[in-house]
């Protein structure tokens, strides 16, 4: 499926005091389909999502968390998959969009991309649940369902990409975004 189409699926289930993690084309792509101050954006800390979501959804109890991370991302931090599935936070919800190569960096492919399950592996590190999407049709069907379960659930997506949206390094980057999100977080309390 074409990732803007699934994140368009995802934006339908994402409420307004959810904090939204994500990396790289993944959230170049998020920013510009549902710009919003709970949108953390960790693009810079390649590995770090699922690490930077722990963390917030720990200290966040009453928001969900939903990590928008990528399958060259997640290998670089295999590791944060046992960390998380001993917290055991209920809020943290993990899509790990699948692609095969590190888009962002000229679509080199990653090690052992037709090999490697990422939802055996949260499953075997014990994560409560996982699944695995290949059609924008099932992720529909399915999303509202797996957002109401308690996590950490982990959501493995099929894509390609689709359409491009600007990168804009230099916001992402910047004291500003930071400060939007900080202050967002500080001034919204969860419904």
């Amino acid at each position: 499926m074409k990732r803007d189409r699934a994140l368009h699926c995802l934006k339908k289930c994402v409420n307004a005091q959810d904090i939204v993690v994500a990396v790289y084309q993944t959230l170049f792509d998020w920013m510009a389909i549902n710009p919003r101050d709970l949108n953390y954006l960790s693009t810079g800390a390649m590995g770090h999502a699922s690490s930077h979501g722990l963390g917030l959804a720990l200290a966040n109890p009453d928001r969900r968390v939903l990590i928008f991370d990528g399958d060259g991302s997640l290998l670089m931090n295999l590791g944060s998959l046992a960390t998380i599935a001993d917290a055991c936070p209920e809020n943290l919800f993990h899509f790990v969009f699948v692609n095969g190569v590190y888009e962002v960096n000229g679509s080199h492919p990653i090690p052992a991309r037709d090999k490697v399950d990422f939802c055996r592996i949260a499953l075997g590190c014990g994560y409560r649940y996982s699944q695995r999407f290949e059609t924008l049709e099932c992720l529909e069907e399915s999303i509202a369902g797996l957002l109401a379960r308690a996590g950490p659930i982990l959501v493995e997506i099929k894509v390609e990409p689709g359409k491009m949206f600007p990168r804009n390094y230099d916001y992402i980057h910047s004291a500003k975004a930071r400060q939007i999100f900080r202050t967002a977080l500080n001034s919204s309390p969860p419904t």
